[in-house]
């Protein structure tokens, strides 16, 4: 028995969890016609058989027919959820994992034009922001039909042979009868505490009468709105001793904040750059306040914290969602005495910023993420050993060093810098994006131990690479900043990347023009604005930094509004000339003849990369394959058509393809060379 208290068991009811670490509810968007179908149960049944204790499935499981989903959600409404449900739960449970799902209503927190164009329904009027729609004020039929569809669908669960359940209950329908901020209700479910929680009770006994006192039941809700006007602190704990009292909860699972609003919710789910763990007291005060099963998740990234807060009796199990996220095998680690080799979660947020916009929760940096099915999480021995060589160092390039190392293989890797990194290395300059760099130096680390021979200050050609007697080259050179073509003043500018590393000092008056909508712009425009120099970001697209994406906006939008900068959408660089000791900018539209001018002293050009691809086509003509790639044995997962003429096999990935993010460098690289 060990004497980490991470892996102390821990009794919920009559269900012994094998230790104290949880995936949390979250929603990966996987499911297929609103069911938990193959590439679901797969990514559950990953975790499960790697440790983990317990994995709550679903962020926020749909009850009703007009609580339709933003983000492809679980369909607990319907009967054939029961099926899917218990095919993953079995499997689950052979691995000694125990499941659960979270269950709620939307409210507001959809939209009217999803599904079956229903009314989307409140207990007040107001709109929540974040999707836009102003709700119906709910009547004595809605809520005795939405309290009857919470019953049916926890008895479709309790028939599918989970565990339990837990109740979502912040920012969706039973936390908007409970905030005084969207609750307008006159009558038994408006007004006093006791008439907001009425209808949340009135759930839970239905619950309760339907599946007996023995099916677990927990809620997640938020304990402190931190809001003018909303639920206080003082508040939720109030509201923490009436759930314990009620006598119908097994277990509390408590947050901090409101997620309304895209700043609201990455306060409640903070990213990188922002403190970890920052509601973890809050929740230790609710467990010393109630005594009862608490549960938390809210950035805990690392064992040390988690294991504070278990050590400490702050909690009784930890949640580690997108932690598990970057590393599926997290618990079989800490068991195995291998905390060194988890592959950290850098804080990114590619997971549920991608859902948030209605794509799959993917992880930054480990690319088998919901593509269980097709890609391993550690690659199997090849059949016999190659000689690989990877040109770029960056995160692509040692991905492909890393999967042949273990592949086997030996592997030469050569890197024109004098350290790893590429493009990473400039983001990490930022400080608020410098966990990026684990990205880099967890990668570095699994290739050292697997004895990969880095040769850096090394711009190689095409005889180096042959020098090395590859069976096969991988060539991640990356891109280099490309400034479009302007009518006039191409040489008058300044790229992004020229202020991140510090080779251009910025302006005092500024514009940013963002053709990319990435990262890059908006890290310029927070180094520039910083000095206190005037800055305006222009784009031709109708909004800003569209691949930034939601939450990742938020910390950007809190730095620059605090400086003086001005975002202008649907302008387009046109040329630039000099003024004087100035530059003038010329703007037009896409959207009729119209120019605009701007005199500053900086114009900095955001406008992708262009693949640094010279050394890819001088090997070319010497490879087996001229560089072709099998598309359908890609995606399929399958391996590359063999060669049999004794040349090496060229492939190239990542940006040195085409401009795309760190995500597709290092999937490019998995995929392809799991099998070499």
């Amino acid at each position: 028995m060990s004497n980490d208290p991470l892996l102390q068991p821990f009794r919920l009811k009559h269900l012994t969890l094998r230790n104290r670490i949880m995936i949390t509810s979250h929603e990966p968007a996987y499911p297929e016609d609103g069911m938990p179908k193959d590439r679901y149960r797969a990514y559950h049944v990953e975790r499960a058989q790697a440790g983990v204790a317990l994995t709550m499935t679903a962020g926020s499981a749909s009850v009703s027919r007009d609580s339709p989903p933003v983000f492809n959600n679980i369909l607990a409404w319907k009967d054939e959820v029961v099926g899917w449900m218990r095919r993953l739960t079995d499997e689950c449970h052979d691995h000694g994992c125990a499941v659960m799902i979270q269950l709620t209503h939307l409210g507001r927190r959809t939209r009217w034009d999803k599904a079956d164009w229903l009314p989307v329904v409140s207990p007040g009027h107001a709109r929540e922001a974040a999707h836009r729609s102003f709700p119906k004020l709910l009547e004595d039929w809605d809520i005795a039909r939405i309290i009857a569809d919470y019953v049916d669908a926890a008895e479709r669960m309790q028939a599918a042979g989970l565990d339990g359940i837990e109740l979502q209950a912040y920012g969706h329908l039973m936390d908007q009868f409970w905030s005084p901020l969207t609750n307008d209700l006159d009558g038994d479910y408006g007004g006093s505490l006791e008439n907001r929680l009425r209808f949340t009770f009135e759930v839970l006994g239905g619950i309760r009468a339907r599946c007996g006192p023995d099916f677990i039941t927990g809620i997640r809700y938020t304990g402190d709105e931190g809001l003018p006007g909303g639920i206080t602190a003082e508040e939720g704990l109030a509201i923490s001793r009436r759930l314990k009292d009620s006598g119908l909860v097994d277990f509390l699972n408590v947050v901090r904040g409101h997620i309304d609003t895209d700043a609201g919710l990455t306060d409640v789910i903070p990213i990188q750059g922002m403190p970890a763990a920052p509601h973890l007291d809050f929740a230790g005060t609710v467990r010393q306040a109630t005594d009862m099963p608490t549960f938390h998740a809210a950035r805990i990234p690392d064992v040390a914290t988690a294991r504070h807060a278990v050590a400490s009796g702050l909690l009784d199990m930890v949640g580690m969602t997108r932690a598990h996220m970057a590393d599926p095998h997290l618990v079989r680690k800490i068991v195995e005495g291998r905390e060194h080799d988890i592959r950290p979660c850098v804080g990114a947020n590619y997971c549920l910023d991608r859902i948030y916009q209605g794509g799959m929760a993917f992880c930054l940096h480990n690319a088998a993420t919901g593509r269980e099915e097709t890609l391993p999480h550690h690659v199997p021995p090849a059949p016999a050993p190659r000689r690989i060589t990877v040109i770029g160092a960056g995160p692509g390039g040692l991905e492909a060093a890393r999967v042949a190392a273990e592949r086997g293989h030996a592997v030469t890797v050569l890197e024109a810098a004098d350290s790893p990194g590429g493009q990473i290395r400039l983001t990490a300059r930022q400080p608020r994006r410098r966990e990026m760099m684990a990205i880099i130096d967890w990668r570095m680390a699994q290739c050292q131990a697997r004895g990969v021979t880095f040769r850096f200050n090394t711009l190689a050609d095409a005889d180096d690479v042959l020098a090395t007697r590859p069976d096969a080259v991988i060539v991640a050179t990356g891109g280099l900043p490309h400034v479009p073509d302007l009518r006039a003043g191409g040489d008058l500018v300044c790229s992004a990347w020229d202020i991140l590393s510090g080779d251009v000092a910025p302006g005092r008056d500024v514009l940013i023009f963002d053709d990319a909508g990435d990262h890059a712009a908006l890290q310029a425009a927070d180094r520039i604005a910083t000095t206190g120099a005037r800055v305006e970001i222009a784009t031709p697209d109708r909004a800003f930094a569209p691949e930034v994406m939601a939450m990742n906006l938020v910390p950007y939008m809190r730095s620059l509004q605090a400086g003086d900068v001005t975002f202008t959408v649907t302008w387009r660089l046109l040329a630039v000339a000099r003024d004087g000791n100035r530059l003038r900018a010329t703007l037009g539209s896409d959207y009729g003849d119209v120019t605009r001018d701007r005199l500053v002293d900086q114009v900095v050009v955001n406008h992708g990369t262009r693949p640094l691809d010279d050394l890819y086509f001088a090997l070319r003509p010497l490879s087996a394959n001229g560089g072709a790639v099998d598309y359908d044995a890609l995606v399929a997962g399958t391996p590359q058509p063999p060669t049999a003429d004794g040349r090496f096999q060229l492939f190239r990935i990542g940006d040195a393809v085409a401009a795309r993010n760190t995500h597709a460098a290092i999937h490019d690289a998995l995929r392809l060379v799991k099998d070499l």
